[in-house]
């Protein structure tokens, strides 16, 4: 292969490259930092837009003036060795004090926006414990009498507070369209202050490597109207209108006998506290931290083998044969 068509195919193989990134880019995928829902989203945006239209400068600046150096002092034949020369204390100064204003510009924003999310709640404030666990998440709302796991729902336009805190390793909350990671570090308590203003669902996933199923640790927000909150909240605080029957009443009694009353709690069933709160399970869209939607097949899947859809599940098997993990999974899907 000669010169010319090596080059022509390394040309062709970085437009196919190039074509092929561009493809895979997205602006508004359900994780993108670049269409913000909350006060605290756009603020940081803002941030990084100055730190982008900062870099932009320097680039062309940097690429500019190299470009002139290099075809202005470009070489020619015979032309005589400059005179060569040693320090330059004007330029010297002048890119020493240039990055100080740039980061200065950079600096006062941040900082800002820093003090801005760590100031003191407002009153009406809604309070959210966030715990993070192996490998999963639990929301306590303590003024509302509401516990649920990994599915997190916020009235739009209210302030929200989330208080931060670590149950067993570091954790890392983050929902990029509602705001920047926090770390979730047992022993000590963060906190995450914003204002969803947008309804919707928004995915968030653990930014903290926590061990085997890091990367499944998922949540889903729904940020909603303060009419359907209100509505979430009242489902939450039902108590089960009549007892189960059939399938779910067998369902029932196998939960009731097995080792899942040690780990999960079930509003008047059960009160276990290592694994997620059941009580209103039929309600929630996703299960094993958003990994699977919340459908028969996959709950019953999940009860049989946990350990076979997420890597390192505290959770273990129970034994039970398909037909009791689908009786199983028919109660839980009643829970609402």
């Amino acid at each position: 292969m000669n010169r010319q068509t090596s080059d022509r195919l390394l040309v062709r193989l970085g437009v196919v490259g190039t074509a092929l990134t561009l493809g895979g880019c997205a602006w508004d995928g359900p994780m993108t930092t670049l269409v913000p829902r909350s006060d605290f989203a756009r603020d940081i945006l803002h941030v990084y837009g100055i730190i982008t239209w900062a870099s932009v400068v320097i680039a062309v600046v940097v690429f500019g003036a190299l470009a002139w150096v290099l075809l202005r002092f470009r070489e020619k034949p015979g032309t005589p060795l400059p005179a060569q020369i040693h320090g330059h204390t004007l330029l010297e100064i002048g890119w020493t004090i240039a990055p100080a204003l740039v980061l200065l510009v950079i600096a006062v924003p941040t900082i800002q926006v820093i003090f801005r999310t760590q100031a003191a709640p407002v009153a009406q404030a809604l309070d959210v414990t966030v715990l993070g666990r192996q490998w999963w998440w639990e929301f306590r709302y303590p003024s509302l009498g509401v516990v649920t796991a990994n599915e997190l729902h916020l009235p739009a336009g209210r302030p929200v507070v989330l208080t931060l805190e670590g149950a067993d390793v570091i954790h890392s909350f983050w929902v990029p369209q509602l705001g920047g990671k926090r770390d979730v570090i047992p022993g000590r308590v963060n906190r995450l202050t914003l204002i969803p203003d947008t309804p919707g669902e928004y995915w968030g996933q653990c930014a903290e490597f926590c061990g085997a199923s890091h990367a499944n640790m998922g949540m889903r927000v729904f940020v909603e109207t303060p009419e359907a909150f209100e509505r979430w909240l009242a489902a939450q605080r039902a108590t089960p209108a009549e007892p189960p029957s059939g399938l779910a009443a067998e369902g029932k009694a196998i939960y009731t006998r097995s080792a899942c009353v040690g780990c999960h709690t079930i509003r008047g069933v059960s009160a276990g506290v290592l694994g997620p709160d059941l009580t209103t399970f039929g309600g929630r869209t996703t299960i094993a931290s958003g990994l699977l939607p919340n459908t028969l097949d996959t709950v019953t899947a999940w009860i049989r083998d946990p350990g076979a859809i997420k890597p390192g599940a505290k959770m273990p098997a129970l034994g039970l044969t398909e037909a009791q993990a689908r009786a199983v999974a028919t109660y839980l899907a009643g829970l609402r």
